[in-house]
């Protein structure tokens, strides 16, 4: 080899491997394929390239990218039989390199440019996996040497790997676009889910709200009207995050809907529903919970209580912790639950929360705890959205680790009118 072609043997070299840098720094399979085609053609000086791919479950092989061609003959989409239609088809078939010097005397040769005499055809792989052909055209006989075919053979190896690369990162992003509206159809669906009006009921003032630390999530709570006026409340936690949680959140809110239906006390339908869940759940997930009945009426509030944190009654600046005697979580064991009453008095205010209260933190690995919680409690105006803020201040913008989940019922104070007779 003289110096001459040493030199030009080491700027292909060279150029091969800036054109390996920069095709397999692009992840986009396009925008990939339409670079080499014209990487190539700039690069060796060949009139025509193209990038062929085999479709996949299928016997063809498809135009995903040209260079120098004309709309006369073929374009990009066409499609062609592996075994059947010229070279392409031929290298497709025999998954190896195949060169004709002199395309006119060559017997798998079909014209696809009428100014093409030299073509070579370089099959595509990847882990021994065909997956297309690399063609390239020349205007004049006998253009590709063996130590281009040998470079050109090289490259293919990289458009090959590339061109796998892309797929993969296309169908990660396709996988997580999929993932990402589905996860949006079921916040849709879990959001439906939440009471979307306030309960009117004579002297209360109720007020809840959900918040899932994901898109989804195994915290809820539910407002179900009874005859005579009174109402079922509902807050529950199933164990774990995310979709799986959400699903079985679900499951559950049917289940205690039908009981509920069936004028029980919250004893007897945590009990039922304790029996369902132990046959249907997963042995590794349970759900706590408090039911609630609220009486206008007789201004009582009756709940149950299955492995939930307690409510918390507020009366004369006093916070009381209520029915310390709760029941195991349900979908466990077959035990009964026990009920406790309560009477409200003008001004209480009694809080149901979840444990994505207590256990938000900050920045500092805090959590926001009880103490807290007591604390606004104690303010006069303190409320869901209130308690909700505050959390939120205490974290100050770090994400949540768990849901959270509030149901305030106020007892609305008396106003007592004088009334003077006008003679």
């Amino acid at each position: 080899m003289n110096t001459k072609d040493q030199s030009q043997r080491i700027q292909e070299l060279l150029l091969l491997q800036r054109v390996a840098q920069r095709i397999n720094s692009i992840l986009d399979l396009d925008i990939l394929l339409e670079e080499v085609v014209s990487d190539v053609a700039q690069t060796f000086g060949y009139s025509r390239s193209g990038i062929l791919l085999k479709i996949e479950e299928t016997n063809e092989l498809e135009i995903v990218a040209v260079r120098g061609w004309t709309v006369n003959y073929h374009i990009k989409g066409d499609r062609f039989k592996i075994g059947e239609y010229g070279m392409i088809g031929h290298v497709g078939l025999i998954e190896e390199t195949y060169y004709a010097p002199d395309v006119t005397i060559d017997p798998y040769y079909q014209v696809s440019e009428e100014s093409t005499l030299s073509e070579l055809d370089i099959p595509l792989k990847v882990r021994g996996k065909f997956i297309g052909v690399f063609n390239f055209q020349h205007q004049e006989v006998n253009q590709f040497s063996p130590e281009r075919i040998q470079l050109l053979e090289a490259l293919a190896g990289h458009v090959a790997t590339a061109i796998e690369n892309a797929r993969l990162f296309k169908n990660e992003r396709e996988e997580k676009e999929r993932m990402s509206r589905e996860l949006d159809e079921a916040r849709t669906v879990q959001h439906s889910l939440f009471p979307n009006w306030t309960p009117n009921i004579p002297g209360f003032e109720i007020k809840g709200l959900c918040l899932p630390c994901r898109e989804v999530g195994g915290d809820w709570f539910d407002y179900i009207p009874l005859n005579d006026g009174r109402l079922a409340l509902v807050l529950a936690d199933v164990s774990g995050k995310g979709m799986a949680a959400a699903l079985l959140m679900a499951s559950t809110r049917s289940i205690l809907r039908m009981y509920a239906d069936k004028d029980l006390t919250p004893g007897e339908v945590l009990n039922q529903v304790n029996k369902v869940l132990i046959e249907d759940f997963p042995k590794t997930r349970f759900v706590t919970m408090i039911y609630a009945i609220l009486d206008p009426k007789n201004r009582s509030f009756t709940f149950a209580n299955a492995g939930h944190l307690s409510p918390l009654l507020l009366t004369n600046n006093e916070i009381k912790v209520l029915g310390m005697d709760y029941g195991l979580p349900l979908g466990l064991v077959d035990r009964p639950y026990f009920e406790n009453t309560i009477e409200f008095s003008s001004g209480n205010k009694l809080l149901l929360y979840s444990d994505g209260v207590t256990e938000a933190m900050n920045s500092k690995n805090e959590e926001y705890g009880q103490e807290n919680l007591l604390k606004h409690l104690n303010m006069t105006d303190s409320s869901v959205r209130s308690l909700l803020e505050d959390v939120y201040s205490f974290t100050s913008g770090q994400p949540a680790s768990d849901d959270i989940t509030l149901l305030m019922i106020g007892s609305k104070r008396k106003i007592i009118v004088k009334a003077e007779l006008v003679q």
